[in-house]
């Protein structure tokens, strides 16, 4: 398998376009399939990619409605989501992944974990949760009714407080900025449609059917999706590892990408081949 870098695109099942980062490790390593939070593209996974190296392979998709990939007509939804991701791991040839993602891209990767544990050996859930509350549907609603009346440049200053903590705001401005652009970038219905899906799901009732090795990660000072969350999700899952990052807060693999990328290579150290 050769690396197809960033510049990659499949057609999906459903005709939509799905653009993905991929770069293989040596045969034979783990393989790690990832999926960004919300509003961002796979970029997000850059630095923590940077630092697991060739110690494991490393696949990241533009999920539907960001980045470079198309966005459906019909409602999205987290399981076509990650019937996305698995579409891109079968056209790379490849058989079993360490699914992860952060926040929305959590989601998505507790979906695929559900979907398809034929081919799941682990799982990493960062900053992320099963289900976002009994007021979730209608939150959610009025974060995409805000987007669409004024645009998502109106949401720019809520969401970096959220992002990142106050100290990283202060040492990486530049850093800052080009997420915020990245955000700006998004398209619009693309970003709608995912809000909806996120207040939407709730997959508290498949959790205890999960059985790999699963990471449960989190920023302490996390706003978006408390600790709380990652604590029922840890409580949930049978086996997993609860990892929560003092001083973090709701984008850690972009805050603090060592930590996020040594519980990776720790989570891959655990799975069987």
């Amino acid at each position: 398998m050769t690396n197809e870098g960033s510049g990659a695109t499949l057609r999906a099942s459903d005709g939509v376009s799905i653009a993905y980062h991929a770069r293989m490790a040596p045969a034979g390593r783990p393989v790690l399939a990832l999926v960004h939070s919300l509003g961002m593209d796979h970029s997000f996974w850059n630095a923590v990619d940077a630092r697991v190296g060739d110690r494991a392979s490393l696949v990241a998709i533009d999920a539907r409605g960001h980045g470079r990939s198309g966005a459906s007509e019909t409602p999205a939804t987290a399981a076509r989501m990650a019937q996305d991701l698995r579409e891109v791991i079968e056209h790379l040839g490849l058989e079993r992944v360490v699914v992860g993602g952060a926040s929305m891209g959590g989601c998505i990767a507790l979906q695929f974990a559900i979907d398809h544990p034929e081919c799941t050996t682990g799982l990493a859930l960062i900053d992320t949760t099963a289900w976002y509350g009994p007021a979730a549907l209608s939150e959610w609603e009025a974060r995409a009714q805000k987007a669409m009346s004024q645009g998502l440049a109106s949401l720019t200053d809520f969401q970096v407080t959220r992002w990142f903590s106050d100290g990283f705001r202060e040492r990486e401005p530049a850093a800052v900025q080009h997420w915020v652009n990245v955000f700006l970038r998004n398209d619009l219905q693309g970003y709608v449609a995912a809000c909806r899906l996120l207040g939407a799901f709730d997959a508290r009732a498949q959790l205890a059917a999960i059985r790999v090795p699963t990471l449960v990660q989190v920023g302490e000072e996390d706003y978006a999706a408390p600790v709380a969350m990652s604590r029922d999700l840890h409580a949930a899952i049978a086996g997993s590892r609860l990892d929560v990052i003092a001083g973090a807060r709701h984008l850690t693999p972009l805050e603090v990408p060592d930590r996020v990328s040594d519980a990776l290579l720790d989570l891959c150290a655990q799975v069987r081949p």
